[in-house]
């Protein structure tokens, strides 16, 4: 009767043993499950201080309601954020314009899409020496990014100035300086330097003319409509997109991404923020 009692002890040892730890294995589970849960919630986007991490924050209480937590990396450089989507450490990345986006693929084989345009950022030409392009002088110096991308952006706002021309049937977005066809003012071109540092070059007074993207202008307290003295047309097919693996072009969060970036509440805050210089598109 002893032993019977006793194996009946055992038994029951055992067996709360095992419910108990199935009880701490669910609430494990549980525990992960909720982890989960807020991690899927997540989304990390990639993007320059400006003007994209600005309107980003402008977006994320929209996002919020919407059960999106909008979380902003910002990058100084135009290398990493798309390395870091290609290896999975952010989301989507919203700082490039459309030309350096296919470039960028087609040069790294990224299997990337783009998500939808949300504005154009104008290129302009600063100079510490002239107040107006009539003043020009013949044999000016004209430093440019090394960004291949963008020297056709730059040729095209020299051309409509009448300062050059290019090669008949040359496709002035993939135009580089060496398709100059008439350059009657002998300008000279220097095209070695990163996109970040244009600003210091512009302030060290390095040459006659500094072309500088506008994101890395605004950082600088310019404002490409004011002080710029060449400013690229409005008809500009530099829109400034958000890039996602493709994998994740249809993904809930990034279709709610887009949609708050296009609505009309962030375009409206858009237009004001930046008096016109920076334009929202719907596309």
């Amino acid at each position: 009767m002893k032993k019977k009692l006793f194996g009946l002890a055992a038994l029951a040892v055992v067996t709360f043993g095992l419910v108990a730890c199935g009880g701490a294995k669910d609430k494990t589970d549980d525990s992960k499950s909720a982890g989960s849960a807020k991690e899927s919630s997540v989304l990390k986007v990639g993007a320059s201080a400006s003007p994209h991490a600005e309107i980003l924050e402008q977006v994320k209480p929209i996002l919020k309601k919407e059960g999106v937590d909008l979380e902003i990396v910002q990058f100084d450089d135009y290398i990493l954020p798309n390395k870091n989507l290609a290896e999975g450490d952010i989301d989507a990345n919203y700082f490039q314009h459309i030309p350096y986006f296919n470039l960028q693929v087609k040069e790294n084989n990224y299997d990337f899409a783009n998500a939808g345009g949300i504005h154009i950022e104008p290129m302009g030409l600063y100079s510490k020496r002239i107040k107006d392009i009539k003043d020009l002088k013949d044999g000016a110096t004209i430093i440019t990014s090394n960004s291949e991308s963008d020297w056709g952006r730059i040729i095209t706002i020299l051309q409509d100035a009448d300062l050059v021309t290019v090669k008949d049937g040359v496709d002035l977005e993939t135009a580089t300086f060496e398709d100059i066809d008439k350059n009657p003012k002998n300008l000279k071109f220097i095209h070695n330097i990163n996109p970040e540092v244009l600003t210091t070059t512009y302030n060290n007074d390095e040459a006659d003319l500094v072309a500088i993207n506008a994101n890395f202008a605004y950082s600088a307290g310019l404002n490409p409509l004011k002080d710029s003295v060449l400013l690229e047309k409005d008809n500009s097919p530099y829109v400034n997109i958000v890039a996602v693996r493709s994998e994740d072009k249809d993904s809930d969060k990034i279709k709610k991404l887009v949609d708050a970036l296009h609505s009309k509440e962030i375009q409206d805050w858009i237009l004001e923020k930046w008096d016109g210089s920076v334009k929202p598109v719907d596309k």
